[in-house]
């Protein structure tokens, strides 16, 4: 595109959120870039069904819709929210030029689309923060970050160890697991794989390391790296090792390296991780 103002469109591909939530964002948009970006908040984040933001079949159609249409430089997901899974898998069948030529950026729920992009080699999935970051604390960082990302270019907010011009990939733990097994995770052969997770007991983690592990796409990983595993539950008894000996642990059985530490998670110091190679500036 040759317009100087970035469009963003927002989808929602799990649950809703409020125009409370969309008016604030869209005010600190406006504060920070003025007429160089324009938020465009897809009138089905606003919709209600049961658990979701519409049915299946409207967040389907309105992701297809914002990603096919050409005023659109990228698509942010304004609620990562249990749902993304869920989208018609034949919508990316019909994405066109105009979609392979956004980027795409949210996580948590919404790396099941990261993922399908990512294998299907659409467009540039990106991992960080999205709207409903905002009422954590220090959120208003978090929407600045990604905001500074897509508008201004700006790679200081991209975690330091994705700029070494290794492929990169990062996920929820949780997410990643049951990615495992089916058609939308992608080979990760050769990539640096950081994850992160929020609110899962230990013993659920060391149970999800163990398919992502065990997965032959993720097997010959270059390594990984572990982000905030942050609100961890107290189990009835001790679990016995800590979120990154886990990590370590798993890692060691199954032959991949352990990289170290990630600045990504659920909260406000989330980084930005796009997917793929990124050279530092």
């Amino acid at each position: 595109m040759t317009n100087a103002t970035k469009h963003i469109a927002l989808v929602c591909p799990g649950g809703p959120i409020s125009r409370e939530l969309a008016d604030n964002v869209a005010d600190i948009a406006q504060k920070e870039h003025g007429d160089r970006v324009r938020l465009h908040f897809h009138d089905q984040c606003f919709f209600s069904c049961g658990h979701f933001a519409g049915t299946d079949t409207e967040r389907s159609e309105a992701l297809l819709a914002v990603a096919n249409d050409p005023k659109f430089d990228a698509v942010w997901f304004a609620r990562g929210g249990y749902g993304a899974a869920r989208l018609d898998e034949q919508l990316f069948t019909k994405l066109n030029d105009y979609a392979n030529r956004k980027t795409y950026i949210g996580y948590s729920d919404a790396g099941f689309l990261l993922a399908r992009l990512h294998k299907e080699n659409i467009g540039h999935p990106v991992h960080g923060p999205m709207p409903t970051d905002l009422p954590r604390n220090n959120g208003e960082t978090a929407i600045k970050r990604v905001l500074e990302f897509l508008v201004s270019g700006d790679t200081s907010e991209i975690e330091p160890n994705a700029l070494s011009g290794k492929p990169v990939a990062a996920f929820n733990i949780t997410i990643l697991a049951h990615l495992c097994g089916t058609d939308w995770l992608p080979d990760l052969s050769g990539h640096v794989i950081m994850l992160e997770d929020v609110a899962e007991y230990l013993y659920r983690i060391d149970r999800a390391m163990f398919t992502i592990t065990s997965n032959p796409k993720i097997a010959n990983a270059a390594g990984i790296r572990l982000g905030r595993v942050s609100d961890i539950p107290e189990n009835d008894r001790p679990f016995g090792e800590s979120d990154e000996e886990l990590i370590k642990n798993w890692c060691a059985r199954k032959n991949i390296p352990y990289l170290g530490r990630a600045d990504i998670g659920h909260d406000a110091d989330n980084k930005i991780v796009p997917f793929g190679a990124t050279l530092c500036a």
